[in-house]
């Protein structure tokens, strides 16, 4: 007599750690990149410009990291 195996593959530990570490460091990436880009812009403001917007020059790396973890 024969008989079918369903044979249904699921993922090892090592491919689901594996799987979350690249989430992640993509996760990382993104949140670097919204720093940076915040940081820049901000950067490259007057003075005069930032206190307009009621920003100190050593607030701009604070607002950045804000930014970055809003994401």
């Amino acid at each position: 007599m024969a008989f079918a195996q369903d044979i249904t593959r699921r993922p090892s530990a090592l491919a689901y750690r594996f799987d979350e570490a690249v989430t992640a460091l993509r996760r990382f990436r993104a949140r670097r990149a919204a720093f940076n880009q915040t940081y820049n812009e901000l950067a490259i403001l007057s003075d005069r410009e930032l206190t307009d917007l009621g920003i100190a020059r050593s607030d701009i790396a604070t607002i950045a990291r804000q930014a970055a973890a809003e994401l």
